[in-house]
């Protein structure tokens, strides 16, 4: 083999180390969230209109995502994963699945009444409980969970985009954060997760 060859050779296994280490990287095995500052008690109402609070949930797990029912792409497509994920849970270890609530919190409480709420969780899994309130609720409760969201002007006002943080969170029995999973997990990565924290 020449020196060219050679150098060839050598660069290829470069780039090639190099994308085995970024997919290590932004794969999706779960975040540790032990510890954290994260989450706090929260008022809301469901997708039935009933108030709620974070001590309706006290003693389960809770997996949130925090999105938009008119979110065209992003929002719809995590939470089938996490759907999904549950799905997969509950048929292995359903007495450890019936102690994970799965919810959807909206960034969007000026669209996102409890009807369109319904509407959306009902396409998804059927324990799914969706939470909405005033603004200053919803904003209240983004932020004490990390949750950056912003409107996104179009030339239509009243079809405007949501930016917000994709994050599929694991919160404990005591209310405490235990664990995420970034934007692009995957079903399997959502039953890992669980697998790894639920007890």
């Amino acid at each position: 083999m020449n020196s060219r060859s050679l150098w060839i050779v050598l660069a290829i296994t470069v780039v090639l180390a190099a994308g085995l280490a970024w997919m290590r990287l932004t794969a999706a095995p779960s975040g540790n969230l032990a510890g954290s500052s994260l989450g706090g008690a929260f008022s809301l109402v469901d997708q039935d209109g009933k108030p709620v609070s974070d001590a309706d949930f006290k003693g389960r797990y809770r997996l949130m995502y925090f999105g938009y029912t008119s979110c065209p792409d992003v929002c719809p497509t995590d939470v089938a994963v996490i759907a999904r994920g549950l799905k997969a849970y509950e048929a292995a270890r359903p007495d450890r699945a019936a102690r994970v609530q799965p919810m959807f919190i909206t960034v969007d409480p000026d669209r996102d009444d409890p009807a369109a709420l319904k509407a959306f969780v009902a396409a998804f899994h059927p324990r799914l409980v969706g939470l909405t309130g005033t603004t200053a609720q919803v904003d209240a409760m983004r932020k004490a969970y990390g949750i950056y969201a912003r409107k996104v002007p179009t030339s239509d006002p009243a079809f405007y985009l949501m930016d917000h943080f994709a994050v599929i969170y694991l919160f404990g029995p005591d209310g405490g954060a235990v664990a995420f999973l970034p934007h692009g997990a995957t079903a399997a990565d959502v039953t890992a997760m669980l697998e790894t924290y639920v007890r």
